[in-house]
């Protein structure tokens, strides 16, 4: 029988990283603090942003144009968040400057989910400390932006729908209003948190699963483990080519929901 958490072990944390024949690193403990596999990957992912688009910005800030492969992908894929998602979300006048937060946040969960697809590392984006603590940080700029452009009350208060009520029915509706919409934003940023959890969590549990197979028939006969094993190759190749268009297209989502909770709060009922 195929151990379930054994073949979740992929998206979770752990002390240490597990390498084939029983090779493994255990992280260390700093000042008390104890270091995990997802922290090292998170930084891992932060690092190769700084490689990438450090030396970009500094061309371009130069005045000299991108060039080659490399520079032209990224260049299009900055330009279509900006074009296609920071605009029309948070609309023309404003995105600008709210395009360093999507651009961050698209990439760095992109990064997350394509080293979630390197053996033996792990994926930081199907354990929930990680997705949470996204979520929080999109909910700390949409509730800061909106406070900064209707001020501090007037974001809040700006939440209720503008109706004509009479004075005793407005006395009872409104904060029952406020209350709701503010639940209703507390849970749109939980949803977009548990989104990116379960597509990246359920993508990799199915993946071990398949591939757990081959061990589960391994005591039998050895045409029924032969076919099992290339059927179960197939499959997890598969899975890993629909794994990769996963990870582009959940950055990409996390990144949209953001832009459209930015815009929702600056542009009020």
């Amino acid at each position: 029988m195929i151990d379930i958490e054994e073949a979740g072990s992929h998206v979770q944390d752990a002390t240490s990283f597990h390498f084939p024949f029983g090779e493994h690193i255990d992280l260390p403990q700093i000042y008390g603090f104890q270091i995990t596999k997802f922290m090292v990957l998170e930084v891992v992912a932060a690092l190769l942003m700084l490689m990438l688009f450090v030396p970009l910005a500094r061309r371009m800030a130069s005045g000299e144009p991108l060039r080659g492969r490399l520079g032209n992908l990224m260049e299009a894929m900055l330009v279509f968040l900006r074009d296609e998602v920071a605009r029309p979300a948070i609309g023309r006048h404003d995105a600008d400057r709210f395009l360093p937060f999507i651009w961050t946040i698209f990439f760095f969960v992109l990064f997350c989910n394509l080293l979630g697809l390197v053996p033996w590392m792990g994926s930081p984006t199907g354990a929930l400390a990680t997705t949470a603590a996204l979520a929080v940080v999109t909910f700390l700029v949409v509730v800061g932006s909106g406070m900064t452009h209707h001020g501090a009350v007037g974001f809040w208060t700006g939440m209720v729908p503008q109706m004509e009520l009479p004075g005793v029915l407005a006395i009872v509706l409104k904060p029952m209003l406020l209350v709701i919409e503010i639940v209703g934003l507390a849970i749109r940023h939980a949803v977009l948190a548990v989104r990116l959890l379960a597509n990246m969590f359920a993508g990799h549990v199915v993946v071990a699963v398949i591939v757990g197979f081959i061990a589960a028939t391994a005591p039998a006969m050895f045409a029924l483990w032969a076919g099992v094993t290339a059927a179960s190759v197939l499959g997890a190749t598969a899975l890993n080519l629909l794994e990769l268009f996963v990870a582009f297209l959940q950055a990409y989502i996390f990144a949209f929901l953001s832009a459209l909770f930015i815009g929702m709060a600056i542009h009020q009922h």
